[in-house]
């Protein structure tokens, strides 16, 4: 979807297992209900298509100033998360994941709407360390000063519009004079 050049530092890759924990859920009930036995042949085949093709939609890149998200089937949806906007990552891990050996990374922001995490990634291996990584880069990034050359372009522009608010209160002074 985005054409931005900026070199990728890392792309996570998802665990083998994720569909089945995403399965697991619905197939317990399913099982556990006289009703819902038949539907488990339903279930089975179309949930693992289903599931295959998301997570095959899915990935999650790092680059030196933001995180992209890309997810979906019939809906494709992508996130880019400036790094310097993100205030917290944690790592979630409920029974069900344990079992699976799987981590939940959500990541909030500062000025987004709403309760809960803005996105929300289950299934990346190694994701301690990919959360460390997105961390060290957000503190590198806010260590870089701006150059030289925006800071003596930002204080002409500002001089320039001080002198022009002078003149014109100048002006405005020398007409209710008169």
């Amino acid at each position: 979807m985005e054409n931005n050049q900026e070199p990728i530092i890392k792309q996570v890759q998802f665990a083998d297992n994720l569909g089945r924990y995403w399965m697991t859920p619905l197939t317990i009930i399913l099982a556990l209900s006289i009703v819902g036995i038949p539907l488990l042949l339903l279930w089975l085949p179309l949930g693992s298509y289903f599931t295959r093709r998301y997570i095959n939609n899915m990935s999650t890149e790092l680059t030196a100033k933001k995180l992209v998200v890309r997810k979906g089937i019939f809906t494709r949806t992508e996130n880019t998360v400036p790094l310097d906007k993100i205030t917290d990552m944690a790592l979630i891990q409920g029974p069900l994941m344990r079992f699976f050996k799987l981590h939940q990374l959500t990541i909030e922001t500062a000025g987004q709407s709403g309760m809960g995490a803005l996105l929300s990634l289950t299934g990346i291996i190694g994701a301690a360390e990919f959360r460390s990584l997105v961390l060290a880069q957000k503190e590198k990034l806010g260590q870089i000063e701006p150059s030289s050359a925006q800071d003596e372009n930002n204080e002409t522009s500002v001089v320039s519009l001080l002198q022009e608010i002078s003149d014109t209160l100048k002006r405005i002074e020398n007409n209710s004079k008169t």
